[in-house]
């Protein structure tokens, strides 16, 4: 992790919104950690580059696909539905998030209506 990170413009937008949202450094545009009497502006903010250690440590985890495509790239798997890329914590997993929940459901639905059919009367 000590090696600095390009972003493309939008892991960069990103990583400009999770900065604003959660780091506990972050006011109102500048940086709480630099500031030595003169404001200074936020460095991750500005740049293309993940340049803030207190950012890839604390902050980055935050958000798991971000983290996952930036540092885990081998990790990533793209969806079987979709095809979007998503972290995936178990090598069972085939769906994303957002599929998962309607293949879940759709699935519940189709054991369920096999179920019913079975019962006698």
């Amino acid at each position: 992790m000590s090696d600095i990170k390009r972003l493309t413009p939008p892991q960069s937008r990103k990583v400009n919104s999770l900065v604003r949202r959660t780091c506990c450094n972050y006011d109102s545009g500048n940086c709480i950690l630099l500031d030595d009497g003169d404001e200074c502006v936020c460095p991750q903010l500005i740049s293309y580059s993940l340049l803030c250690k207190w950012f890839r440590i604390a902050v980055l985890s935050a958000d798991k696909e971000l983290y996952a495509e930036l540092y885990h790239a081998e990790d990533m798997r793209c969806c079987s539905v979709c095809g979007a890329p998503f972290a995936s914590s178990s090598n069972r997993a085939i769906y994303c998030p957002d599929c998962r929940k309607h293949i879940t459901r759709r699935q519940t639905a189709e054991r369920m209506r096999k179920m019913r059919a079975n019962v006698t009367r």
